[in-house]
């Protein structure tokens, strides 16, 4: 159950036939668990009813038949519509959701005529197809227990369900009454989850009533609905042994509670804030210079060093990367720390990362399949900060005495003039177009065309919309790239690698 984008737990209490044929009995445990749950507001509550048609519901030949345990319990418990009427009233006023486990067609029409908001599908029931027909005609948020089904059931539940556009949880349920502790099989909480996960997944417990530590495990797993049997005991009518009494319900409500709190919020990444963050600094590394060094120096890995401890608001290591760059706003004496007051940086991931989803998104535009390791290599010739216009990405496939790359442009880039000394290539378009200046002759290319680009030939290339390329060549070697602009040969800043990319 949720309420905005918070997860709210759902706790259903039981009744069943703990009203034992008394409407002001009802009416009491209604009471006295609506002055329980006041206390736990963190909480939406329900309280569950149990709907027979016993004029229709037991055969003929069984009525009146005191020997058959469940017939006897049913016919003695028997209400009237205004007496379940004055029920549901009541839960209303108390601050519950009514809810109701019809055993038949006829049940499910009288939930309908009574106003009851939710239908509970009891686990003995869960394959009851005439049943489910008619509760899937309802207009009822559905709650089912699995107890005993196995998957093959509950997957065509769900798909029956699904289909006709129904609101479905399910809840992990054993049928015993109490159950064992080595029955409890809370794992199974997780199997549902994994295997319907659009659907809410809870527990209905049959546990002794004081044990809490299931409940704790449960939500701990991730159920968010969860049901529980309930009853105040009097002289003339003891409870069951697996039904809860008020100060038990709260026992059990607090243990939820302060499992929900040792568990904290789920599907985000939460860190203890501030004060985790500092007590982790205090451990780190901090970023210190090796040597006196200018202002205005775009520091390299051979300029620092890293050692603990941290000076208070120093640069520490974890803030030092390939995509970090720190240049020097004042001179920094050898052994000094740097720090926000005496640098100032820049951070390329985030570009970096779009680039990398725009070729990806190039790639698979032309139906380009890449090797799963080949290496990618951003070149942003005039800095990060011109890629759009100035670059390109190259992907390295295979660099022996041969040498494959794809290299793939993106919209309105230009690769600035270079030539090599030491490879020839041949480029191979195999998707958008491209204009290619060769010794200041240009171009336009088309997939398909080739391109030789012999040694010692100066090139440049554009395009408007973008481009992917093929470029066989002789043995790549770093030092056999000439830029025609100085600049961008003396900017030893001007390639990212990245490995693992895809």
């Amino acid at each position: 159950m949720s309420k905005g984008h918070e997860t709210v737990p759902f706790v259903s209490l039981e009744m069943a036939n703990n009203h034992m044929g008394s409407v002001e009995h009802g009416l009491r445990i209604i009471r006295e668990f609506g002055a329980v749950i006041r206390d736990f507001t963190e909480f939406r509550f329900a309280f569950k009813l149990q709907y027979r048609d016993l004029d229709t519901f037991v055969h003929p030949a069984y009525k009146g038949r005191s020997d058959i345990k469940y017939v006897k319990r049913f016919e003695e418990t028997r209400l009237t519509d205004s007496d379940f009427q004055a029920l549901i009233a009541e839960m209303r006023v108390q601050g519950f959701t009514p809810m109701c486990t019809p055993f038949d067609e006829a049940s499910v029409d009288r939930i309908a005529l009574h106003g009851i908001d939710i239908i509970k599908i009891a686990s003995c029931a869960l394959t009851d197809w005439p049943l489910l027909e008619k509760i899937a005609s309802a207009d009822k948020p559905i709650i089912a227990s699995t107890a005993g089904s196995n998957l093959d059931d509950i997957d065509r539940v769900v798909s029956f369900f699904m289909h006709r556009d129904k609101k479905l949880s399910l809840m992990h349920c054993v049928s015993e009454y109490p159950t064992p502790s080595e029955r409890f099989h809370l794992n199974q909480i997780d199997l549902l989850r994994e295997r319907y996960p659009h659907i809410p997944i809870g527990y209905s417990t049959h546990e002794q009533p004081d044990s809490t530590v299931p409940i704790q495990i449960a939500i701990g797993k991730g159920a968010q609905l969860f049901e529980k049997h309930v009853g105040v005991p009097t002289p003339e009518w003891p409870l069951n042994d697996y039904s809860a009494t008020p100060q038990q319900v709260r026992g059990w409500l607090q243990a939820a509670r302060e499992a929900l709190q040792y568990c904290g919020p789920s599907g985000e990444r939460v860190t203890g804030g501030q004060k985790e963050r500092d007590s982790l600094d205090a451990l780190s590394r901090g970023v210190y210079v090796r040597n006196d060094v200018p202002a205005g120096k775009a520091l390299t890995n051979d300029d620092v060093f890293f050692a603990f401890p941290p000076e208070p608001g120093q640069v520490l290591a974890q803030d030092w990367s390939k995509y970090h760059r720190f240049v020097t706003t004042a001179p920094i004496a050898a052994l000094g720390a740097l720090s926000a007051v005496n640098t100032e940086a820049s951070n390329a991931r985030q570009k970096i990362l779009q680039t990398v989803e725009k070729v990806k998104s190039l790639l698979k535009e032309g139906h380009i399949v890449v090797p799963g390791k080949a290496d990618l290599e951003i070149s942003h010739h005039y800095g990060i900060d011109q890629f759009d216009q100035y670059g390109l990405v190259m992907i390295t496939v295979i660099n022996r005495e041969y040498c494959k790359k794809l290299i793939a442009m993106l919209p309105g880039q230009t690769h600035p003039e270079q030539h090599h000394l030491k490879k020839e290539e041949t480029f191979m378009i195999l998707h958008g177009e491209i204009n290619i200046v060769l010794d200041g002759n240009e171009r336009t290319y088309h997939p398909g065309d080739v391109v030789v680009v012999t040694r010692g030939t100066r090139h440049m290339f554009h395009t408007e919309n973008g481009v992917v390329f093929e470029e066989l060549s002789s043995t790549h070697y770093k030092d056999d790239s000439f830029y025609t602009d100085a600049a961008i040969q003396d900017n030893p800043h001007r390639k990212t690698l990245l490995t693992y990319w895809m």
